[in-house]
């Protein structure tokens, strides 16, 4: 798929949302948080923005799995993109179930081409689980993807970070083996890595590559709270990325080293911007070791 594009010197604005966790019956987050309401109150915020290229979900975009879920993120997301003439690129969660996103939003994974960028999406998710994988048939795709380099480079989209987690229970849910993913997005023209799942802003680099994990809409993930323990706020934010588009005419020339290519290239500027609400800040769940261990044992890989 291909999107109008931005011209070469502003390069490519990316409004990086995540973690959504929408209901397709109005049920509220935790009994308490109406996330549809959170989405709203999002999008309302980022209109404030002179211009937008390109709107990235990266995932547990449905509470539920239900077709309704994301019917209702579509009929939000779909019309702010196109009134701004910006591309939309969804991606799978672990919460997310594989019929209804497809019903609705489409192919798990895709390429999409925006102005001489290229984003494609990778499903992280395992059916029934909370932790990430990515099998060796996807890797072999985004291998084939990679070997053609884009003009502007390429950016990756998935829900699970290849990056650490800084609580015990998002530890136990992280992507398996990512120095695979890693080391592929490494040999091609990878210039930046998006993702969810963590449910707090976090900008960190790996094998030389960008990562960004976009804040949660739902709620907010606390990253210092008690070792061993989960706990959790009301809140909701938006990543803004600037990718500046590849200058130098030969950046893209085989014969060049794709580590070098992006040391030469400018490296994104990211903004957290937060979308208050009235309750912002009240804890929503404070979950003890005991039920962090019973959730990992039970959503995270087999031993």
């Amino acid at each position: 798929m291909t999107f109008p594009p931005p011209t070469t010197e502003r390069g490519l604005r990316i409004l990086h949302l995540s973690d959504t966790h929408l209901f397709g019956d109005g049920s509220l987050h935790y009994g308490r948080v109406d996330t549809l309401a959170a989405l709203e109150r999002v999008l309302d915020r980022a209109a404030e923005l002179d211009r937008v290229d390109v709107v990235v979900a990266s995932g547990d975009l449905s509470d539920d799995g239900s077709e309704e879920s994301y019917r209702l993120l579509a009929s939000r997301v779909g019309p702010w993109a196109d009134a701004r003439d910006a591309a939309v690129v969804y991606a799978m969660g672990n919460h997310d179930l594989r019929p209804g996103f497809e019903a609705v939003l489409g192919a798990r994974e895709a390429v999409t081409e925006v102005a001489g960028f290229r984003i494609v999406s990778v499903d992280t998710s395992v059916p029934g689980a909370g932790y990430g994988s990515i099998d060796a048939a996807q890797l072999d795709r985004l291998r084939d993807v990679l070997a053609t380099p884009s003009p502007h480079g390429t950016v990756v989209v998935l829900h699970h970070p290849p990056v650490p987690a800084s609580s015990a229970l998002l530890a136990a849910l992280e992507l398996q083996s990512p120095h695979d993913l890693l080391e592929v997005c490494a040999a091609g023209d990878v210039r930046l890595i998006l993702a969810g799942h963590y449910h707090h802003a976090l900008a960190a680099e790996a094998h030389g590559i960008p990562v960004v994990v976009a804040p949660g809409i739902a709620n907010t993930a606390d990253p210092i709270a008690r070792p061993g323990t989960e706990r959790a706020t009301i809140g909701s934010g938006f990543a803004l990325i600037d990718l500046p588009g590849v200058t130098d005419a030969d950046a893209h020339d085989p014969a060049h080293d794709p580590a070098h290519d992006r040391a030469r290239a400018a490296a994104p500027r990211v903004l957290f911007v937060a979308a208050p609400s009235a309750d912002d800040g009240a804890e929503l769940f404070d979950l003890d070791a005991a039920e962090v261990e019973r959730i990992a044992a039970a959503a995270g890989p087999a031993a």
